[in-house]
């Protein structure tokens, strides 16, 4: 593809649920900011500085249109990654609720804090067991006085989180709170998510094709437990001896964004989206990932961890470590990921398994690296 036309001829790139490639695009905005704009945005007078406001509010808007999500009803922060913005989060509700639930499937950016938080508050934590298809069961579940905390996409496997509608409506009927690790949903199938009315919704631009950072898509209402722990400049109104009052209204925002920002990632973010929403439409991500996913399943030897296809596959080969077939591939040029992926509960705790190989592919991956990597796990293999 003319946008990643940068690579080196034989460098195949199949990582892409870690971190995607930045098209040119999106490489030439950041540029764009550090040659022509360099300055900080916010509450800056002159034309660079008001060039950047005017610049991060259009990324803001970008989010929340990809989302289909009004802005009187939710704003956008920035911050590091996924795993920040919900630290960020947890750490700074004060909820009123008695139990924190997640599910076996998580990352640990979601499985830990919510250990963290259970012990922190002393109430008690629940995992759910996903289905099999990614559906999370809860007809015989109430989640009153709850704190939900689960990915709409899988890391594993690509499994979604395809009743994701049905859950967030049952939550908020039920009088608790959801929060979405949108981390893998929003580079390949953001429209999971749109119109989902969740307390927050957290992703990282680094697996959508932007720079690396984070984005925290916030419902205003959650505010009103808003409980400052991380704070500093940018992020209030008024400052007495002992006491301050924080930024609201059309700042809120700039309450969780404490310090200088990101201004050039954020921006560039912009560019991303739209490259996303133009690409997809063409994408063959799913098409590659099914003839992967077939080519394992006829391997003698190799157990593919999905149950169904998915741009995210993972195996594990009977008697070949998965770190050594990762360094195999990479002496031919083939990046893939080796190990637990940060799912450590399930997948070694629960599930009993070896380390894995991950297989991930993205929007710049074409028909030649496809076949290139069948090529050499066969060699491999046999």
């Amino acid at each position: 593809m003319e946008d990643f036309d940068f690579l080196e001829k034989d460098a195949y790139y199949f990582d892409s649920a870690c971190q995607t490639l930045r098209p040119k695009p999106v490489i030439n905005a950041l540029n764009d900011y550090y040659l022509n704009y360099n300055s900080c945005g916010e509450r800056v007078k002159y034309a660079w500085g008001k060039k950047v406001d005017e610049k991060v509010e259009e990324t803001r808007e970008s989010i929340l249109d990809l989302l289909k999500l009004k802005s009187r009803h939710y704003f956008v922060s920035f911050t590091l990654n996924t795993t920040y913005g919900i630290n960020l989060l947890l750490n700074q509700l004060d909820l009123p609720i008695e139990k924190v639930i997640t599910s076996d499937i998580e990352h640990n950016s979601v499985f830990l804090p919510t250990i963290t938080y259970s012990q922190k508050h002393n109430i008690e934590r629940v995992i759910l067991q996903r289905e099999d298809d990614g559906t999370l069961p809860i007809k015989n579940y109430n989640f009153n006085k709850s704190l939900v905390v689960v990915n709409a996409m899988s890391n594993i496997d690509g499994r979604l989180l395809t009743n994701i509608k049905e859950i967030v409506k049952q939550v908020k009927k039920q009088g608790g709170f959801i929060i979405i690790d949108a981390a893998q949903a929003m580079g390949s199938n953001y429209e999971l998510l749109q119109k989902i009315p969740a307390d927050a919704i957290v992703s990282s631009a680094h697996k959508m094709y932007g720079a690396s950072l984070g984005i925290m898509v916030i419902n205003k209402d959650l505010m009103k437990y808003y409980k400052p722990s991380f704070i500093g400049g940018g992020t209030v109104s008024e400052v007495k001896n002992d006491s301050f009052s924080t930024l609201d209204g059309d700042h809120l925002h700039s309450v969780l964004e404490p310090g200088l920002q990101g201004w050039g990632e954020i921006i560039a973010l912009n560019e991303a989206i739209k490259w996303l929403k133009k690409h997809k439409k063409q994408s063959k991500t799913l098409e590659y990932g099914k003839e992967i996913f077939d080519f394992l399943k006829e391997q003698k030897d190799v157990t593919v961890i999905n149950n169904n296809a998915s741009s995210v596959i993972s195996f594990y080969h009977h008697n070949l470590d998965a770190h050594l077939i990762a360094e195999a591939l990479s002496n031919e040029g083939i990046m893939v990921r080796s190990g637990y992926f940060c799912c450590h509960y399930y997948l070694k705790e629960t599930k009993k398994l070896p380390h894995l190989v991950r297989i991930s592919i993205g929007l710049h991956n074409t028909r030649k690296d496809i076949d290139k990597l069948k090529e050499i796990l066969e060699r491999i293999f046999n």
